[in-house]
């Protein structure tokens, strides 16, 4: 591979969401009451039908089968602390959908739905290390067009409850641009990643 499936920075490791590590994400959403009611962080995924599936039902089988993709965020000791959600456009909701598509930006080939961050060990950077792991996942998996809408928060306070897809300024850290503004506070931004540089052998 490209990039290694395991980072690390400081006493924070970022892997993937699969299989292997679905156990550690499901105790970081049972810790949290489901996340945002009981979301389980499947509402963005395509294959959600309000009302009819169920949510952790969903993304479990979305997992297991690598249909949904995640940076996740581990302590040193393998306890999970926080996520960012990614997937290829097609695959993935964004908020303020109706807005957005009224003027869609140019065709992005990934999403950024969500980044979320345990309530006991927030301040702690785990936003920014999910966020640079997706980054480095996308860049090892070809790279190309990303988007999201995020929020500002930049002279008010925002509850944490309206920052399930993060800050414009922290994706503005990693280099996102804004393009147009979708909400009272939600702005499309969108980065290229470029893809990641094969080692010699291609592996």
């Amino acid at each position: 591979m490209a990039v290694s499936a395991v980072t690390g920075a400081g006493d924070l490791v970022v892997r993937r969401l699969d299989a292997s590590t679905w156990d550690a994400f499901a105790d970081l959403v049972e810790r949290n009451n489901g996340i945002y009611g009981g979301c389980w962080c499947a509402p963005n995924h395509v294959e959600y039908v309000r009302g009819v599936s169920d949510p952790r039902t969903l993304k479990e089988g979305l997992v297991r089968a690598g249909r949904a993709h995640a940076a996740l965020v581990l302590d040193g000791e393998g306890r999970a602390l926080g996520w960012c959600q990614y997937g290829e456009s097609e695959t993935l909701h964004l908020k303020h959908e109706r807005a957005y598509n009224q003027d869609p930006p140019p065709a992005a080939r990934w999403r950024v739905g969500c980044v979320f961050v345990d309530k006991a060990h927030r301040g702690r950077g785990v936003a920014r290390r999910a966020l640079e792991g997706a980054l480095e996942q996308i860049a090892a998996a070809g790279g190309g067009l990303v988007e999201a809408i995020p929020e500002t928060t930049a002279g008010r306070v925002a509850q944490g409850r309206f920052l399930f897809s993060a800050t414009v300024e922290l994706f503005e850290s990693y280099g996102f641009s804004r393009g147009r503004q979708v909400g009272k506070h939600a702005w499309i931004v969108s980065r290229f990643v470029e893809p990641a540089k094969r080692t010699r052998g291609g592996s």
